[in-house]
């Protein structure tokens, strides 16, 4: 599936006031694709994720999902389809407190009323090395194990896409190198696309394709090397 993003633009305000949080970037995401985003706090990367990940409407541009732009979808649709097809791995882990680490994974999959696929758990699992937590609840488990249980949960509807905004932002650099070999390796084994926002130059430059964001305005600088 291709996704296409086209002079796509986010704007804050009007008048003296008015801020171009994103000009007119323009986005095209492969199949399998890992891409880095990188630049300034304030440049505007937050702000084109939500928005490739339907989080948040643009002010004008299109993005398309498979020839489909998806903010034409009424906000009902729109948020099925987040549900089932992009998967979304924040900075803060978001795991609630009363639940389990399964209970934590699988719960989205219950509120689109869905049963999960055991097998593929079984595998998202073990990939993540977590399958011995899964009974634990969140205060139980270290951060790098909390982050590993909140990517199964972005990983639990099988997306076809997976943005991951500052995934390492809140762990050691230890258990943070660890969490990002594991989404690498995920990638791989799961033929996953992969778009990260890092402040993390290291990171970035594990992805193939690196981009930078300055003032709100998107631009490619190259091409990485597994590192």
């Amino acid at each position: 599936m291709i996704i296409e993003a086209r002079e796509l633009s986010k704007i804050y305000g009007s008048g003296e006031s008015r801020v171009v949080a994103l000009d007119k970037a323009d986005l095209k995401i492969g199949q399998g694709d890992f891409l880095s985003i990188t630049g300034p706090s304030g440049s505007g990367k937050s702000t084109l994720l939500h928005l490739l990940s339907g989080l948040d409407r643009p002010t004008s541009g299109l993005l398309s999902y498979g020839g489909r732009d998806i903010y034409s979808f009424h906000d009902k649709e729109l948020s099925a389809f987040r549900r089932r097809r992009i998967g979304f791995i924040f900075q803060q882990f978001n795991l609630l407190p009363v639940l389990t680490a399964r209970e934590n994974i699988i719960m989205p999959l219950l509120l689109d009323k869905k049963q999960p696929d055991e097998a593929y758990l079984r595998k998202l699992t073990e990939l993540l090395g977590i399958q011995k937590r899964l009974n634990h609840l969140p205060h139980e488990l270290s951060g790098g194990q909390q982050q590993r249980v909140a990517i199964a949960r972005a990983l639990a509807a099988q997306p076809d896409i997976i943005f991951a905004d500052e995934p390492t932002g809140n762990l050691d650099s230890k258990s943070g190198g660890e969490v990002m070999e594991l989404l690498c390796n995920i990638r791989r084994e799961l033929d996953k696309t992969l778009v990260v926002i890092t402040h993390d130059i290291r990171i970035a430059k594990m992805a193939d394709r690196q981009f930078v964001i300055v003032d709100g305005i998107l631009s490619e600088t190259g091409s990485g090397v597994e590192v």
